[in-house]
């Protein structure tokens, strides 16, 4: 059976998804920009090393606009790193909601992590991670091996 070698067009979901999980990444860089400076201009504070606490949350903050940007450039290999982002989102909702006693923050914030999550478990999405064809089922996609499998076919039949 041929079919075309252009793996599909990246779907709106995907999209979509990583606008959401560039967000947290921003905040977090911002949050981090924010602790250095009042640490910077606060005397040091026995134990604390502020630089090290700025370098963790900028270190996760590339993490995430990474997987963000991999999402909004159609790259496959950033869905599995979306989720996980969309799944600590969800996690930190939670904690405001329930141990902290902040559910004016973790309400929206868990919501938020759940619509990144849907979106990137969304029929389409799944579709585009594997490189479905438009006549082929989800388990078919996933025997040939997604869009690595689909690579492998046209070398090989570029090998004869």
């Amino acid at each position: 059976m041929s079919h075309p070698e252009n793996p599909p067009p990246t779907p709106l979901e995907v999209r979509l998804a990583g606008v959401l999980t560039g967000l947290p990444g921003l905040g977090l860089l911002v949050f981090g920009v924010v602790l250095l400076v009042h640490g910077l201009r606060n005397p040091p504070i026995p134990g604390n090393n502020v630089w090290a606490e700025f370098g963790t949350y900028a270190v996760l903050a590339l993490i995430f606009l990474a997987a963000s940007v991999g999402l909004l450039l159609g790259q496959t290999w950033a869905r599995s790193p979306g989720v996980v982002v969309a799944l600590l989102v969800i996690g930190v909702g939670w904690y405001l909601l329930g141990p902290s006693g902040q559910p004016l923050w973790g309400v929206p914030i868990g919501l938020f992590g759940l619509a990144a999550l849907v979106l990137l478990f969304r029929r389409p999405s799944r579709a585009w991670a594997l490189g479905m064809h438009d006549d082929e089922t989800e388990e078919e996609a996933a025997e040939r091996g997604g869009l690595a499998g689909r690579r492998a076919e046209r070398e090989r039949r570029e090998q004869d």
